[in-house]
């Protein structure tokens, strides 16, 4: 049975499950679409910022993938801002883990990330043994303001890849 604890207690867990399940539903999407020649590479650490690589022709997108339950601010790695057209996209869910919305972060295909040097420094999220969250040099907070909210994954995929699908010109 569901416990709402879930969402903090296995975070890894969790953040596992929305990124199998994006892959897999974004990969069916453009299928319906009849698009095939599109690639999805999964990173085994996140050592420099991104969790996925998409690309398709000569388009090569560094994708780092945030979840939960409503958009916060969001920590970026400077290694993204390096990183060819890198974007970020945070996968609004419901306690089901159904992506009920996104959030994405990023410039048009082939652009890179917006300038992120101006945006307030990271701390980290845990205390050292002084009690006090040392700054992370190398990330920097993005507002949920700075996101533009896209309503299905017709839409991110269209925000991604510069595609346009059918179901956007339908609303």
């Amino acid at each position: 049975m569901f416990d709402g604890t879930q969402h903090y207690r296995f975070s890894s867990l969790r953040e596992n499950i929305v990124e199998h399940l994006f892959v897999g539903l974004a990969l069916k999407k453009l299928w319906e679409h009849g698009i095939v020649d599109v690639e999805i590479l999964r990173s085994e650490f996140d050592a420099y910022g991104y969790d996925l690589v998409i690309s398709r022709g000569d388009l090569v997108r560094h994708v780092q993938i945030k979840s939960g339950t409503s958009p916060k601010k969001i920590s970026v790695s400077r290694f993204l801002a390096e990183r060819p057209s890198g974007c970020i996209v945070f996968i609004v869910l419901d306690d089901m883990l159904n992506m009920t919305s996104f959030m994405f972060y990023g410039a048009d295909p082939g652009a890179p990330l917006p300038d992120i040097e101006g945006l307030k420094t990271t701390k980290r999220a845990t205390a050292n043994s002084q009690g006090l969250k040392p700054i992370r040099e190398n990330h920097r907070d993005v507002p949920p303001s700075a996101f533009r909210k896209l309503n299905d994954l017709d839409h991110l995929l269209e925000a991604l890849l510069g595609l346009k699908l059918k179901a956007s010109n339908e609303n």
